[in-house]
């Protein structure tokens, strides 16, 4: 059995106490979001029902251009598929590229869309697809929505950040 000196033991204990103090910050720490905000305006609309039964929803096709405007500069092209109910409202879903502008970087990224129509009013929620932005815009990841009055420009927000 060896008997460790006092001083060997603090100096040991210090050592240890000042690479666990030193070490780096966890890899785990959260990239920092910037909150965007701006407007979309809608170009072209072209619905396309797909599938109809009687006294039942109707499936629509939705090819949609849009004009982006204020922290997000672009333009965008989408594909919504949507379950219409008989009373109008409906919930869609959609896959949209956008080529722009986010934060002075430029490229292109996809959105995935999923929302409602009731009483008028559109809203929903997106994300940005991992993977699927490029140029300045790879690594782009974020998550953000959009409401509007139907036929009026969106109000539309991304907190993003970059991997």
């Amino acid at each position: 059995m060896h008997h460790w000196s006092p001083i060997v033991l603090a100096v040991c204990s210090l050592l240890a106490a000042g690479t666990w103090l030193s070490a780096p910050a966890s890899p785990n720490v959260p990239p920092a979001k910037v909150h965007a905000r701006g407007t979309i305006q809608v170009k072209t609309y072209v619905p396309k029902p797909y599938d109809e039964i009687s006294n039942g929803p109707k499936l629509v096709r939705i090819s949609v251009t849009e004009a982006f405007s204020g922290d997000i500069a672009g333009e965008g092209k989408v594909e919504f598929l949507q379950v219409v109910r008989p009373d109008g409202s409906a919930s869609f879903v959609g896959l949209e590229r956008v080529i722009g502008k986010i934060g002075g970087r430029s490229g292109s990224f996809v959105l995935q869309d999923a929302g409602t129509l009731k009483a008028k009013k559109v809203k929903g929620a997106w994300f940005v697809v991992p993977g699927s932005g490029t140029g300045q815009l790879s690594g782009l990841r974020g998550e953000g929505g959009f409401a509007a009055d139907l036929g009026q420009h969106a109000k539309i927000t991304l907190d993003y950040w970059f991997d």
